[in-house]
């Protein structure tokens, strides 16, 4: 479990991280993107109709017990976070795109992720299901500093830019806080913890980079797109998961839910590295074809 100071902590790390990805984006952007909204819905479909279904089907393949299943679901539900953002940025795919998926999907998410747990946890018991209301009430509050954060953009681009680096930064602190502070006092569990689990964390990001490719790309997306939405897919809000455990369980019960959403937020960043190293390689082969294409033979 996590002591108050660290929950508090924790919460407090969200708030900055959702002013900063407000902080990436106008109002302006969003009429833009409503011009060509046909990667931005790819996007929101993979996420929202794969990454669930992803989730709740290792559950069943490996068996997992009713406090993982949620934890596991839950993390099939979420948005995406800043910190698919930091590696579309690194993978030299289309941040702008990146950033727009992640803030329509995490607004998308008030009214999605309440109905989606209750329709893949409804064989869980009664008492480790997430009530609606909690989970409605979380995000929506979330979705405060995001605007706060787009209004402050529009107001002072200075500061909004300044915002929007502390809060990607921020994202990727909060994974290595969960991790340092959160596995050292839990290391027997981890111990304890069978194969399966490790293997249906690992395998909800990796299954979710493919699908979301092989996704957009049989919607016709140019490439450098659907590794976009790849990237988009697979990397969900580790972070935002583990406030929800810890603000509706207590006890071992947290524990038992909160070792999904950490481990999934350990490997997403090693899984998240090796795509990312991949997808830079295959961009840059594409310039050099393109850069080859414009130079016309002698003679």
């Amino acid at each position: 479990m996590l002591t108050p100071i660290e929950e508090a902590l924790l919460a407090i790390m969200m708030v900055v991280i959702m002013l900063g990805m407000g902080s990436s984006l106008t109002f302006k952007d969003f009429r833009i993107a409503l011009r060509h909204p046909q990667a931005v819905l790819v996007g929101f479909a993979s996420q929202y109709l794969f990454m669930p279904l992803i989730a709740f089907s290792l559950a069943l393949a490996f068996n997992l017990t009713g406090p993982q299943t949620i934890g596991l679901v839950l993390m099939g539900c979420m948005p995406g976070g800043t910190t698919s953002n930091i590696f579309a940025y690194f993978s030299k795919s289309l941040l702008s795109l990146s950033i727009m998926m992640t803030v329509c999907s995490t607004i998308g998410a008030v009214f999605l992720v309440p109905i989606l747990m209750e329709v893949y946890t409804a064989g869980v018991e009664g008492h480790l299901r997430i009530p609606p209301a909690e989970i409605i009430g979380l995000l929506f509050v979330l979705l405060i500093p995001t605007f706060f954060g787009m209004w402050l953009r529009k107001r002072n681009p200075n500061k909004g830019a300044l915002s929007e680096l502390t809060g990607s930064l921020v994202g990727v602190v909060v994974i290595i806080f969960l991790v340092v502070t959160w596995i050292p006092r839990n290391y027997q569990l981890l111990l304890d913890t069978a194969p399966g689990v490790f293997a249906s964390v690992i395998l909800l990001g990796l299954i979710g980079f493919a699908f979301g490719y092989g996704f957009a790309r049989l919607l016709r997306l140019d490439p450098r797109k659907a590794r976009t939405v790849s990237l988009e897919t697979g990397i969900q809000n580790g972070p935002l998961g583990a406030l929800i455990v810890i603000m509706v369980f207590s006890g071992s019960t947290q524990q038992e839910v909160l070792v999904m959403p950490v481990l999934y937020s350990l490997f997403i960043v090693m899984t998240s590295t090796v795509a990312t190293l991949y997808y830079r390689r295959w961009t840059r082969l594409e310039e050099l074809a393109r850069d080859q294409a414009k130079v016309e033979p002698a003679g």
